[in-house]
């Protein structure tokens, strides 16, 4: 029987100092959190107060290991009770849990194996736990390594209880380190403090979700992010109600589970990124949806990644005979460095389109709003969606490469500071001094501009190409490739590249079924006349085998790696210097 919805608790909406607090009083209660398998039947159920129980029995028995106070704990975050146990033994005892990724599908053995050591490294853990399914894999990444000691969840369940009086980190302590869903090359651990994480859990629940006591929560985002940890596993804790877990490996093999969960629980909030919710739309059946009632679904949230309004209109369009309404999307926008979330859009509006002149934001990088109504501009018009304002205790400026505040609607790099931004990077003074300022000021690297007090995401700066002076977004040229048949979203990937002549090319790569055959030359001449047309500059098209695009431990697209891989593959030694060098003096270039 799954945790139930309703709770006998007077409602905390996070209003405590630490994680361990919270926690202590969601298990007076009677909610807690629930697991499906591949074929959406309950597999396991954890209430709070049992995972109280058995929290602080593992937290006994890690301390009997030694460790000092402060000291990592990895965790290789599979969607398994274990994680949550050994997640909260870590902050009852003092100790600092890490989630490490756990999507070796993703680049293999050997890729996935490698990342779990540059991990282990950066974070210093002094202990490493895996699920038994993981431990082959934690094993070789940890051999050689200063991890004092390592095995599977179910190993240090044997270990003897030592008989302490448990000490829980405090509100100044580290909760938890999380590292971003791009660290893979160069990984970069964000230290995130009890009083950094309760700030902005109590922040999400009163103020941007609004979370009530009779609501229920559905999830299938990974642990190791920080939507699915924050969002979807700390964020309903402190709240005191219950939350349905899928795995994402069984949500990307049966993406209807969702939908089946969300009905029959009559859960009312769930999280996305845009894929997902496209990847459902996708895989449904005409005769799927009549059996779904998703008319309790009142926050449908979506972020993570910039936000394409098409797809989830379809998605509304399509489940809109199951009761989903479309104005339960909920945009927001934030990151791990800022714990989680910096702003909302307001509930019950759905998503709030802006319509600007894409010419106009090419080149002066101004957002000029088009006038849809009256039909005119269309073709030449982009699109964002409004990530809504800040949540209190925000400050957030545009700024440009010279530091200068920028007014409404001009696009700069967005800088936020608030009470949920990092500590820093852990172990890493240079890259959080080039990201935090003495005084708080965080540079997201995001592309962005005020709507009056909302903020629009327009990209990633460091992801910007640069055509003739001129700022082309990458997803641009991948929507493009996305609306040739057979070319399915996520499919396409832009960057730019020096030429011989020193200046920047536009590449994209498209993966299509089979690349060889003459069809696949037609595509790549269909696309590239239409970015011809559309845009005005030759982009060089190469068609790739499926599954061959680079992505982040989250699924996201990663452009950078993808022109890493590129630069590795196809040009000479000479070039991969001279790139070296571009990038090196980028930030100058663009100032220039």
């Amino acid at each position: 029987t799954p945790t139930p919805t309703k709770n006998r608790l007077p409602f905390r909406k996070g209003s405590f100092n630490t994680l361990a607090e919270a926690l202590d009083y969601a298990a007076e209660g009677e909610t807690g959190f629930n697991f499906y398998n591949g074929i959406g039947k309950l597999s396991a159920v954890l209430p709070y107060k049992n995972l109280q129980k058995e929290a602080k029995s593992l937290a006994r028995r890690l301390l009997g290991l030694g460790p000092e106070r402060g000291a990592r704990v990895a965790l290789v975050a599979d969607t398994h009770p274990d994680f949550m146990r050994y997640f909260f033994a870590c902050q009852y005892a003092g100790l600092v849990p890490v989630p490490l990724p756990a999507s070796i599908y993703l680049g293999g053995r050997e890729a996935f194996v490698k990342q779990l050591r540059r991990l282990l490294v950066s974070c210093k853990a002094d202990i490493a736990i895996a699920p038994e399914e993981y431990l082959p894999y934690l094993r070789e990444a940890a051999d050689g390594l200063d991890v004092t000691y390592y095995g599977s969840t179910n190993a240090f369940v044997h270990l003897p209880e030592e008989q302490v009086e448990l000490e829980p980190s405090g509100a100044h302590e580290l909760a938890y380190l999380q590292y971003t869903s791009g660290s893979t090359r160069f990984p970069r651990g964000v230290m995130i403090t009890q009083q950094t994480v309760m700030s902005n859990l109590s922040a999400m629940i009163t103020y941007g979700i609004e979370l009530e006591q009779s609501d229920r929560v559905v999830s299938w985002l990974p642990f190791y992010h920080d939507m699915g940890l924050v969002g979807m596993v700390l964020a309903p804790l402190a709240a005191q109600i219950s939350v349905d877990y899928l795995s994402p490996r069984d949500f990307a093999m049966r993406p209807r589970l969702w939908l089946k969960l969300m009905s029959e629980n009559r859960a009312t909030i769930s999280f996305s990124p845009p894929f997902g919710y496209e990847l459902c739309q996708q895989r449904l059946r005409p005769n799927d949806i009549k059996t779904f009632d998703l008319s309790s679904w009142r926050v449908a949230g979506v972020g993570a990644e910039p936000i394409t309004p098409e797809p989830l209109r379809r998605f509304a369009e399509t489940l809109a005979p199951a009761g989903f309404n479309k104005s339960a999307f909920v945009a927001g926008y934030g990151m791990a460095e800022c714990t989680l979330a910096v702003s909302f859009s307001p509930l019950g509006l759905g998503l709030i389109a802006d319509n600007v002149e894409r010419d106009h934001l090419a080149n002066f990088q101004k957002a000029i709003p088009v006038n849809t109504a009256a039909g005119n501009m269309t073709s030449g018009m982009k699109t964002f969606v409004s990530c809504g304002e800040p949540l209190p205790g925000y400050d957030v400026q545009v700024r440009n490469d010279h530091g200068r505040v920028l007014p409404e609607r001009q696009v700069g790099t967005l800088f936020v500071r608030g009470p949920s931004v990092m500590r820093g990077y852990f172990n890493d003074d240079e890259a959080t001094q080039a990201a935090l300022s003495e005084d708080g000021w965080f540079d997201t690297g995001d592309l962005a501009y005020r709507n009056a007090n909302s903020i629009v995401i327009t990209g990633r700066a460091k992801d910007l190409i640069i055509i003739n002076g001129r700022n082309i977004w990458p997803q641009d040229l991948e929507s493009i490739a996305e609306q040739q048949p057979d070319v399915r979203t996520g499919d396409a990937s832009a960057f730019s590249l020096a030429g011989a002549d020193g200046t920047d090319k536009a590449i994209l790569l498209v993966q299509c079924r089979d690349p060889e055959k003459a069809t696949g030359t037609e595509l790549a001449v269909n696309i590239k006349s239409r970015i011809r047309r559309e845009f005005g500059i030759d982009c060089k098209i190469e068609l790739v085998p499926r599954h061959t695009l680079p992505r982040t431990t989250s699924g996201k697209l990663s452009r950078s790696k993808a022109r890493q891989d590129y630069i590795q593959r196809t040009v000479g030694v000479e070039s991969k210097q001279l790139n070296l060098m571009q990038d090196q003096y980028q930030p100058l270039r663009q100032a220039v």
